[in-house]
Order: structure tokens, then sequence, then C-alpha cells
């Protein structure tokens, strides 16, 4: 294969996974700003040296790898300059366990198995099982608050509820379009938002979360999507959490979790 080719290969390579790697960065440092900011420093180590992509690994977990690598040596989770939620839940993070986040968020919104999770984050399967269930214990016990959902299917928001109360959640209410959407909003302030992307009346999930967000100031937002790759290009303002639909209840709970640790500090709970 010539320098050409092998180019382009790569390059094919990772921008299949470029998308997932962006919702990952971004799940961890609760920003777009932030997020994509160590996910392109982790394209450029790749520029430098290419030969993680070939010590026998799937492209996608030696992409993981190489941002491990520099997310762990930063020692600095969001970038200088950041405000907002994003630096407000730092000093909550701090008090996890080191690396017990990122294996859940491996594990659980990008659907690594445990024994690709070890090979990102350069240990064995047994301690990537411990870090998980200690991340589930450890952020189920640290954040409570007010969540919002804006769902269509009934059966669908129904699920939802259920999940999120089951976290010890108070729920402010399910909204099925736009305008109602924002009507619950101003009716109680939610500390989160869970989106679907495509609601009843053809209006837009997307669109009710600028609005709310437009009066009420920044909140943290998970959306709900079967395209995620879609929302995740680089080159708009773009939401830090998202679900692949169709979701699980563990991904449910670990993005609510993430989600909820970005929320204001009046509502974080040591």
């Amino acid at each position: 294969m010539t320098a050409t080719a092998e180019a382009n290969n790569l390059a094919s390579m990772i921008g299949n996974e470029l998308p997932y790697l962006r919702r990952y960065a971004r799940a961890l440092t609760g920003a777009q700003q932030s997020g994509d900011a160590y996910a392109a420093a982790t394209l450029e180590a790749i520029l430098e040296d290419r030969n993680v992509f070939s010590n026998g690994v799937s492209p996608r977990v030696a992409l993981f790898s190489v941002f491990h690598g520099i997310w762990t040596s930063s020692g600095q989770p969001v970038a200088e300059g950041e405000t907002g939620l994003a630096k407000a839940a730092q000093a909550h993070l701090a008090k996890l366990t080191p690396n017990t986040r990122e294996a859940l968020l491996l594990h659980t919104i990008e659907d690594m198995s445990p024994d690709e999770i070890a090979h990102v984050m350069g240990t064995d399967k047994d301690e990537v099982t411990h870090l998980i269930s200690l991340a589930e214990r450890e952020m189920a016990d640290s954040v409570s608050g007010r969540v919002m959902i804006i769902e269509d299917e009934a059966i669908i928001a129904m699920d939802l509820q259920a999940i999120v109360a089951d976290m010890g959640h108070a729920i402010t209410g399910v909204a099925q379009t736009r305008d109602a959407a924002t009507a619950l909003a101003r009716t109680e302030r939610p500390d989160l938002i869970l989106a679907d992307i495509q609601l009843a009346d053809n209006s837009s999930g997307i669109d009710a979360v600028n609005d709310i967000l437009g009066e009420l100031g920044d909140l943290p937002v998970i959306f709900i999507t079967a395209f995620p790759e879609r929302l995740l290009t680089g080159d708009r303002p773009e939401p830090a959490f998202l679900i692949s639909k169709p979701y699980r209840e563990d991904q449910v709970r670990s993005a609510v979790s993430q989600a909820m640790f970005f929320s204001s500090t009046e509502t974080l709970h040591s």
C-alpha cells in the first residue's frame, strides 16, 4: 500500500469514529468547547505518531487509547477559561475515584467491552469491572435534582420517568411538543432536561431546548437520537450529552448521572 493510500485509509478509519470520540469527550468535560479541544489534541498526537493503529486493536480502541493518554496526563478536565456548568462541577468530580467516570462512560455510552476498556485505559479487565461498579455507586449517591422530559411517545416517556425516578430524581413533567416544553419549564425550573429530537407535532426537541435555555440560562441537556453522528460534526453549537436510540436503561442512568454533575452548584450534593 502506498503512503497516500495508507493516509487515506487512516483518515477514513478516524473519520468513522470521530463523532463518538467527541461524544465521549464532551460527556467527560460537560461542554462542547472542552470536549472538542481534547478530541483535537488526540488527532494532533496521531498525526505525530500513527503506530497506535498498527498494534492489532480496532481503530476505535486505538483512537480512544490515544485520547485517554492525553486526558489522564493533562490533569485538567476543563479548558482554561471555561465557565458555566463545566467549571461549576469540577470540585465535585474531583471527589470521585480516578478513572471511574471514564470506565462507566466507555462501557455504557460507548458500548465498549471490559476488555476493550482495559486496553484503552492501560489496565486489566478485573480493574475495569471494579471501576464501573464503583462509578455507579459514587455517582448515584452524589447528586439529585429535578428532571424534565421532552418526549412524544407515551411508552418511552413512561420508561424514562421510571428510570429517572428510580435514581432518586424528581420529575417536573413530560412535554410532547415544543410549546408545551417551554410552558412546562416556566412552571418549574428543571436541573436537567432529557429531550427527544422529533416531537409529536413535527416540532423540534432541539428548538424546544433552545427556547428554554434562552429563557432560563445554562442547563445540562441529554438528547436522544437515532443518529448521534449528525449532531457531532463540530460545525455549530452542539449538545454535550447524547444517547443513541434504541437506548438501554444503563445508558440512561449513566448519562443522567454524568449530566447532573454539570447542573447548578445549588443542586449538587456531596
